[in-house]
């Protein structure tokens, strides 16, 4: 029988939503509070999706379900108007898992989620196995399975606005990497943040497998009735991963593996790369080839990318690092003195953690925008800051500022959308200023 399945918000999971919901030959309708770009609206078209745009109607209230993008939140009018008329509301995470009988493991956490999905994706990339890789790295979920929907495994990078309005969504593998402040512009306060990353495992069985960081002490009181795996820079398990004598170390299931010679660097790349490798052994992936597979991957795009040596200053593109604790990792990880570019939108940001490796590491900094929350925090760490109003501006300044030998980081700490359109954006616009130096 035909379902009218609405979906509010016109982005990426919402597209892939309604493409979804089409494809099993429901009545479907997205609705879109602000403009639509002109590519979905000729996709929709060209799929005979009804929608609108610039406002939310009533046309919503005659649905059988809701599909809600992760963009939307619980707190806003129209959800709240749903709810009051009891039409069930899912995320689109949720309407994907109910339509396809793939294995899924589903990374989480504030930080290293795109880094471990694509190790994982590049693990099974030497098998056999038929493995698509979704979220919000790549397409979304329903969107890819509205086109293919025979695989294996689904590596899936998950935020915890996705996980907010979950039902039945049950990973075969939950990853947690970590948990620190951020969304705090969303989230009342930092435990229900907390909260919606721990839904990840709400519905898993003994049969499945939580994997977390055994080192936060924000999961130290993580319940599940899945197989809990730890991982750990500070300790050594049984059953579980640990780093030692600069080798990552997996026991599971009476087995014993070690990989050494990582090809990423940085405690945060341990991390990560620990995650990706006992994930890949839950499935009885090979040592070698996992060994082999961590060894030789290559680092996504905007994360700690190096862009350019130029009269022996390094230039490293980290814009992907929109929260404080991505930067922590990122400045913890620099052996040169740095010139460091940030700033942006603040999500609430506390810059406490960050202010010892700033007093010790670094002699300048450079803040995108007019924003004075980082001049504040460190002006008693560092005598040199200045606000700018453009990418162009900031990397012909950090260069003047920058000695041989130094390094120039961009690491904003912050979202992006004061002077860009996304991080990718931020990103690559400080790659082009710094190749024209």
């Amino acid at each position: 029988m035909k379902k009218r399945i609405s979906i509010i918000g016109g982005g990426v999971s919402g597209l892939g939503a309604a493409l979804l919901a089409k494809s099993k030959n429901n009545h479907v309708f997205l609705s879109e509070k602000n403009q639509l770009n002109n590519k979905i609206k000729q996709i929709l078209k060209s799929n005979y999706i009804n929608y609108e745009e610039g406002h939310h109607s009533n046309n919503l209230f005659s649905s059988d379900l809701i599909i809600i993008s992760p963009g939307i939140s619980d707190n806003s009018l129209i959800v709240k108007q749903i709810k009051e008329k009891g039409i069930p509301i899912i995320s689109e995470i949720e309407y994907g898992f109910e339509n396809t009988d793939s294995k899924i493991i589903a990374v989480t956490g504030t930080n290293g989620k795109t880094t471990t999905c694509l190790m994982l994706k590049h693990i099974f990339n030497q098998t056999a196995l038929n493995v698509l890789l979704a979220g919000n790295v790549g397409n979304s979920l329903c969107h890819e399975l509205s086109l293919k929907n025979n695989y294996d495994i689904i590596v899936l990078e998950v935020s915890s606005f996705q996980l907010e309005n979950i039902n039945k969504f049950q990973p075969h593998i939950s990853v947690i990497l970590n948990i620190s402040d951020d969304h705090l512009d969303r989230y009342s306060n930092f435990n229900e943040y907390r909260k919606s990353k721990f839904m990840i495992t709400k519905n898993q069985k003994k049969e499945d497998y939580l994997i977390y960081n055994y080192d936060d002490k924000c999961l130290k009181d993580l319940k599940t009735n899945a197989n809990k795996i730890p991982f750990s820079l500070e300790r050594e398990f049984e059953n579980g991963i640990f780093f030692k004598k600069n080798k990552i170390n997996i026991n599971l299931k009476n087995k014993k593996m070690t990989i050494d010679q990582l090809s990423l660097k940085g405690k945060h790349n341990i991390y990560n790369s620990m995650a990706a490798a006992i994930s890949a052994r839950v499935f009885e992936i090979s040592d070698s080839l996992i060994r082999k597979s961590l060894q030789d991957f290559q680092n996504v795009e905007h994360r700690l990318e190096s862009v350019l040596k130029v009269n022996n200053i390094e230039f490293i593109n980290d814009s992907k690092a929109t929260n404080v604790h991505a930067t922590w990792y990122a400045l913890e990880s620099m052996t040169r003195s740095i010139v460091w570019i940030a700033g942006g939108v603040d999500k609430g940001n506390n810059y406490d953690e960050l202010f010892n490796l700033v007093k010790n590491k670094v002699k300048a900094i450079i803040v995108l925008g007019d924003d004075k929350k980082i001049n504040k925090s460190f002006k008693s760490a560092v005598e040199n800051i200045f606000n700018v109003g453009s990418m162009k501006e900031a990397v012909s300044l950090s260069y003047d500022l920058s000695s041989d030998g130094d390094c120039v980081l961009l690491s904003p700490a912050c979202a992006s959308f004061n002077l860009f359109k996304s991080f990718e954006d931020r990103g690559s616009k400080f790659k082009e200023a710094v190749r024209q130096l």
